[in-house]
């Protein structure tokens, strides 16, 4: 069977001057934590999927349900005279992070499907290994000169060096080729284990962005909390034993 990389839609769509939120696993899984509170909290319903053979075989079960594992979601946006406009928010996620030789596939299906439903930009997710993710912020990178207001208007700060890798890096340089509004965020994230202190600190952008969804972070911040104290406990057990031999309790 030949490879092919499509959209299967479960029923016909059209949208009107939408937005797509990207977020595929990356760095501490910030992007595949925050999209897919995006999508609990708004509720936003499953539309379509995208479908590989070069995808890996597993699918996600959720409240009894299978799932696939790349998703799409959209849900009406009731547009305000603030943040940005757009009257159709859809949401593009998935459980695995894409090899090589899927990235490029997976891209430009994307792109393709947003051109042919009237997306005006495109938001992508992103994590980086920063060492202290706390201790450094959240950066941007931006195609089209709507996306290169975005930046000021929501005070984010411009990587002017450096590599974007992934979906994100080829949605980019796709979206400069095809003149596409495109912005990546770049969200510090710890990378030994799931950060949703950092997919958090990324929510709080798009909520400025989407300011009338009540994005909360809140509960991914107290997730955050609960983790760390988790993580530091497994720490404290894995250390080795600080007794002398003749402490040691002998059974015989």
């Amino acid at each position: 069977m030949e490879n092919k990389t499509f959209v299967h839609e479960y029923k016909e769509q059209s949208f009107k001057k939408a937005m797509v939120i990207v977020g595929f696993p990356s760095v501490g899984l910030v992007s595949s934590i925050a999209a897919n509170f995006i999508v609990k909290t708004l509720k936003l319903e499953k539309i379509a999927t995208i479908i590989s053979n070069d995808f890996p075989p597993f699918t996600i079960i959720h409240d009894g349900t299978a799932l696939p594992p790349v998703r799409i979601y959209a849900g009406h946006r009731e547009c305000e005279d603030h943040g940005e406009m757009c009257e159709n928010l859809i949401v593009i996620t998935g459980e695995f992070m894409p090899n090589p030789n899927m990235v490029r596939p997976l891209a430009e299906t994307i792109i393709n499907w947003c051109k042919e439903h009237d997306v005006t930009t495109v938001l992508t997710l992103e994590g980086m290994n920063v060492g202290n993710p706390e201790e450094r912020e959240i950066l941007a990178v931006a195609t089209g000169e709507k996306c290169k207001t975005m930046l000021q208007t929501y005070g984010l700060r411009e990587m002017k060096e450096g590599m974007v890798t992934g979906i994100s890096g080829v949605l980019l340089y796709e979206g400069e080729v095809l003149g596409m509004d495109i912005i990546c965020l770049l969200g510090p994230a710890r990378p030994d284990f799931p950060d949703p202190r950092g997919a958090a600190r990324m929510l709080e952008y798009v909520a400025k962005m989407l300011p009338e969804i009540k994005l909360d972070p809140d509960p991914l911040f107290k997730e955050a909390e609960i983790l760390d104290k988790e993580m530091k406990a497994a720490a404290e057990s894995m250390k080795p034993s600080t007794k002398r031999p003749d402490e040691s309790l002998l059974y015989g």
